[in-house]
Order: structure tokens, then sequence, then C-alpha cells
């Protein structure tokens, strides 16, 4: 397994859909294995293949609760489902998320508080997953990135202009930047 570079926004692999994964083979479980490596060496809550520069459908996930209890795993080609949004504006303390694809930046948003994905694993054994709250935020994340969406492109106002100013601030936008967990230093 092999920690990835994770592509910062303007990469054109994270601004178009990605591609149905058609055969599950080695080199597709090599790709989620390292996705894996990468995840938890960001740290991140979930990681898509675009976002390491494949373009499939594929991503991982990996939360633990407040009690501890983990939940991880691999969703190929997946479909999601979700409950209408709840009106009104985002609460701030509780429905900020981040993306390693916008390193260290975090910004309210309005999700679903209630999801159902369908897809495959490894094996090409069906899954189905129905989560709310947290894990459903992650499911829809992550689901965007597959479509050429980060969270940001769905930021609107003052939340906006300010993401703007921090792109061109830190020289995003464009393609070809990355930054390595474990290695670069987000902070300096």
């Amino acid at each position: 397994m092999a920690v990835l570079p994770i592509r910062i926004m303007g990469d054109p692999v994270l601004h178009a859909p990605a591609s149905p994964v058609g055969e599950v083979d080695d080199e597709v479980r090599q790709l989620v294995a390292d996705m894996f490596e990468t995840m938890d060496a960001a740290p991140g809550v979930g990681l898509a293949a675009p976002q390491v520069g494949v373009g499939l459908r594929i991503y991982t996930y990996s939360y633990e609760d407040d009690e501890g209890a983990p939940w991880r795993g691999v969703i190929v080609n997946p479909e999601l489902w979700m409950r209408p949004l709840e009106p009104g504006e985002p609460d701030p303390e509780e429905e900020s998320e981040g993306c390693l694809s916008v390193p260290g930046e975090r910004f309210p948003l309005r999700r679903s508080d209630s999801v159902m994905v369908t897809g495959t694993d490894l094996d090409g054994a069906p899954v189905r997953i129905e989560v709310d709250g947290w894990r459903a935020r992650i499911m829809q994340h992550e689901f965007d990135h597959l479509d050429g969406v980060l969270y940001i492109d769905r930021l609107s106002g003052a939340d906006a202009k300010t993401m703007q100013k921090v792109a061109r601030k830190r020289g995003w936008g464009r393609p070809g930047l990355s930054w390595m967990p474990g290695v670069d230093d987000l902070d300096a």
C-alpha cells in the first residue's frame, strides 16, 4: 500500500464526472488499498478516487461515532438517494465540513440528514447503506466528488466569497496542484 498525493481544487479530475468501474480487478483493489492508506494518513473520513487523480466511481469512508464504534468501507459505482433538505441556513457548529481537496478550510453547508447508498464492494457483492447524521453527510460529500462537485461549489453568499479569496491567496484553482499526506505541512 502507498500514500497517494491528494489533488487540490482546480485539478480537472476533480471537476469532471467520474466513469463507472467496469471489472474490479487487482488494479482497482490496489487503488482502494492505497485510498484507505491515503485517507488514514491525511487524516480524513472519506476519500473519492478523483481526489487521488483517478476518474473512477469509487469512494472509501471511515468514521468512529461518539462511542468509538468504527464504520469503514468502500463503495464501487454508488447510487445515492436522499431525504429532501430542510429549509434554512446551515448551523456553523453542527453543519460545517471540510475536504481533503480544499485542505485546511471548513464551511457550513446544508445537507440532507438521511441517505441511502447502493453499489457494490470489491467482490461485486451488493452494498446498501442507510444512514443519517454525520454519516449521511460523508456519503453525500464523497458522492459529490464522483459527479465533479466539490462542497465549496455548493457555497453561496459570504462563504463563497471567502472561499474565492482563500483560493486566490493560496494559488489554488489551477491544474496540477496536490499535497502529500504525512509529508506536506499545510499549516506552514
